[in-house]
Parts: structure tokens; C-alpha cells; sequence
């Protein structure tokens, strides 16, 4: 179970698909493999197998929708096109799954993509946990954007578009009924239309969606991808104090919650100002901060400057929380 954790046993797995199916595309492990199919198009997949299936701001179908349209967008590009295959398990009723397919619904049409094409399968009870969803991608990347993991530079500023951890603990809180964390409410969202304008108008580096593994395990993946240090400002970290709670309680670091309608950008210092500013002019971005900077490679890949003084951030490892995406 560890190893589909979202850390550092997520990546050992990872590499042992890729020394079977490697190549130079899939190797450049992004969020969406650039393409070119007649121009240039980003390409991706997932597959959802969240337990609840509904939970406090969203559910498996809401969420199957906006975390494929989202790796889309952080590669800059506009999402056009989703796949949706459907494995039920026999005794589903079909006012839950009626409930699920509006969500799926719904949140299509505000991302602005088409459902264009799906499979169904039906399994024995007991084989997959309610419903499990696999969506696949398409967009368009518009000519001159550039936006990737490799691309961060000494200099740029760490954007975030809001408050973080927030899906785990509304997660967490309907599975194992946490009372205290019930207020949480999970900020699964659809971010192509936040993220879009940013692309045009401004020189943007990098953009992840931080979802298993939080933030940390994302800021890993850029440093290492860059080359680069990443020295994030304790203060400035947007975290509710239900999420302090949470991972108070829970022994785990805010950094390492996942997020399913958060943004990760990361562009220069010059640019930082007018990118906070068209991030919170977005309903999904109101709460959008400068968080950190990017600096030379030093000994270690994140650190965060606290009122103590500079400590490390880790690459989350093992299983952080089950079953969240």
C-alpha cells in the first residue's frame, strides 16, 4: 500500500513500470506527456479509487474530472477532451451512481471539456469498493508556452493559489468520522480557467498540481527535475487551522496533505505580483500568496525558514493517507 502513497516508494514503483515501458515521453514524467498531434497537445491519465465515494465538497466523480482536466492545465495547456471508463461493483445503487455521473456532469461542462468517449464494466461485490473511475485527457498547449518541471530558474518566486491540505482532511474526516476535522470541506475543483490566463499573458515556468504527497512531494519533484533549491517561508504557508489539527493529531505535516483545486506555479520574481493578482481575480485563487523562492542547488532539494531557523522538508515516504484520490 505504501507504494501508492503519492512519496518516495510511489517513484521506486514508478521506475519499475519504466524499465519495462520506458521511453523518451513517458520518462519526461510530467503531469501530461507533450504530444504533437497536428500541434502541440498534452496528453494523461489517472484513475480514482477514493473511499468515501462522497465526501464534504465533492465526490469520486467530481474528482475523476478535475484531477485529469488539472494535470492538463499545469502543463500550460487548454483541456479539451476526457475519457471516462467506469468499473461498478455489483449491489451499487443506481440513485448513488445517478448522483456520481451529474457530478461528472457538472463539472465537465465547467471545465469545458467533453466527455468524448467511455467504457463499463460490472465486477462481483466486494471487488471495487463501490465504484472506480479511470479518466484519460487531451488539451491543446497554445503556441509559445513553455511550462514544465524541468524549467524552474534561480530567482523565480513559489506562487500558491490558496489554502492547502484541505482535501485529505475532508477525506480523512468522512472515512474515520473525525468530528473535529468536520468542518473541513474539500477543495476539488476544475483549474483551467484560473490557470489559463496566467500562461498568456505571463513568463511561467512551472505549474504542478499537488495532490498525493501535498506539497512537499510536488517541490521534490521540481528541485529534482531543476536542478534547484526550493526555501519555502514558514509564515507565509497558507494552512487552515483545521488542517493544524488534523495533521496534529494524525502526526503528519501540513506539507504533505494532498490538495485536488490547488496550484503550485512558479515564475519570476518580476512576474510574482501580477501572477498573485490574476490567480485571486479567479473564485478557485482568492487566497493566492507568494510562499517561497527558488535558489542555487544547495545540499538539500526544500527547506523551510521558520522562526527557529531553517529545517527540511522531506520527501513524504511510505503510506501517507489511503485512499484520497
Amino acid at each position: 500500500m505504501a507504494h501508492g502513497g503519492g512519496g518516495t516508494m510511489t517513484g521506486e514503483l514508478i521506475g519499475f513500470v519504466r524499465e519495462y515501458v520506458g521511453n523518451a515521453v513517458l520518462d519526461a514524467l510530467e503531469d501530461a506527456a507533450r504530444i504533437e498531434l497536428g500541434g502541440r497537445c498534452a496528453f494523461t491519465t489517472d484513475s480514482f479509487v477514493v473511499s468515501p465515494l462522497e465526501f464534504v465538497g465533492g465526490d469520486i466523480g467530481r474528482l475523476a474530472v478535475a484531477g485529469t482536466v488539472n494535470d492538463l492545465a499545469v502543463m500550460g495547456a487548454r483541456p479539451r477532451y476526457v475519457s471516462l471508463a467506469l468499473i461498478i461493483e455489483e449491489g451499487l445503487a443506481f440513485d448513488q451512481l445517478g448522483r456520481l455521473l451529474s457530478s461528472i456532469r457538472d463539472t465537465a461542462a465547467e471545465a469545458e471539456v467533453l466527455v468524448a468517449c467511455g467504457d463499463t464494466k460490472v465486477v462481483e461485490r466486494g471487488k471495487a469498493d463501490g465504484l472506480f473511475i479511470t479518466t484519460s485527457g487531451l488539451g491543446e498547449i497554445p503556441p509559445g508556452a513553455d511550462v514544465s518541471a524541468h524549467n524552474a530558474r534561480p530567482g523565480d518566486a513559489v506562487l500558491l493559489s490558496g489554502e492547502i491540505g484541505l482535501h485529505g482532511v475532508a477525506v480523512m474526516a468522512a472515512r474515520e468520522g473525525l468530528g473535529f476535522a468536520s468542518s473541513a470541506q474539500s477543495d476539488v475543483a476544475p483549474l483551467g480557467g484560473m490557470l489559463a490566463p496566467l500562461v498568456e499573458r505571463l513568463e511561467v515556468h512551472v505549474m504542478r498540481d499537488p495532490t498525493r504527497g501535498g506539497c512537499a512531494a510536488a517541490l521534490h519533484e521540481i528541485a529534482e527535475a531543476s536542478g534547484v533549491s526550493i526555501v519555502l517561508e514558514d509564515a507565509a504557508l497558507p494552512i487552515p487551522e483545521v488542517v493544524r489539527g488534523a495533521c496534529s493529531l494524525l502526526g503528519t505535516d501540513p506539507l504533505e496533505m494532498p490538495n485536488e483545486g490547488k496550484a503550485v506555479v512558479l515564475l519570476p520574481e518580476s512576474h510574482a505580483n501580477e501572477g498573485i493578482s490574476l490567480l485571486r481575480s479567479h473564485k478557485y485563487g482568492m487566497g493566492a500568496s507568494k510562499v517561497g523562492r527558488v535558489v542555487e542547488r544547495g545540499a538539500f532539494p526544500v527547506t523551510l525558514l521558520t522562526a527557529l531557523g531553517e529545517r527540511l522538508v522531506d520527501a513524504p515516504r511510505g503510506e501517507l493517507l489511503p485512499r484520497i484520490c
